[in-house]
């Protein structure tokens, strides 16, 4: 068994694509027309079988309270791994990404939080151990 595909629920399909490939590096997966939104989902640029995420419509009436509160907390929705966090900080904040928080030691990993502009807060993590 292994993980197929998870969701992040977005304001804006296009947005998020546009996000997630040009500026976080993901690529495209599948993007397929259902009506007024899409089946679209991306994967790691070099790990094409690996996980895909989808890039979910916010519609279910349940999605948007969550979403909300996790932001209004501060809570990432999912943790990216990254090798170098602190070149990946600089290179995020040079293509203009928000943080909320810098990166940060907190013994065995070091994490950043920022804003993926359709919602949500994604947070990076280095693991050092």
């Amino acid at each position: 068994m292994k993980l197929q595909t998870v969701s992040i629920f977005v304001d804006d399909q296009q947005r998020a694509l546009d996000f997630y490939t040009g500026v976080l590096g993901f690529a495209v997966a599948a993007d397929v027309p259902l009506g007024e939104h899409r089946w679209l989902t991306v994967v790691e640029a070099d790990r094409p079988d690996g996980t895909q995420v989808s890039l979910e419509p916010k519609g279910h009436p349940a999605v948007v309270p969550f979403t909300d509160a996790l932001v209004a907390d501060g809570i990432p929705f999912c943790v990216l791994g990254v090798d170098d966090i602190q070149a990946e900080y600089e290179r995020l904040v040079a293509a203009g990404v928000t943080f909320t928080q810098p990166p940060t030691d907190m013994g065995p990993v070091t994490v950043a939080v920022f804003d993926d502009t359709c919602g949500n807060l994604l947070q990076l993590a280095q693991f050092t151990g």
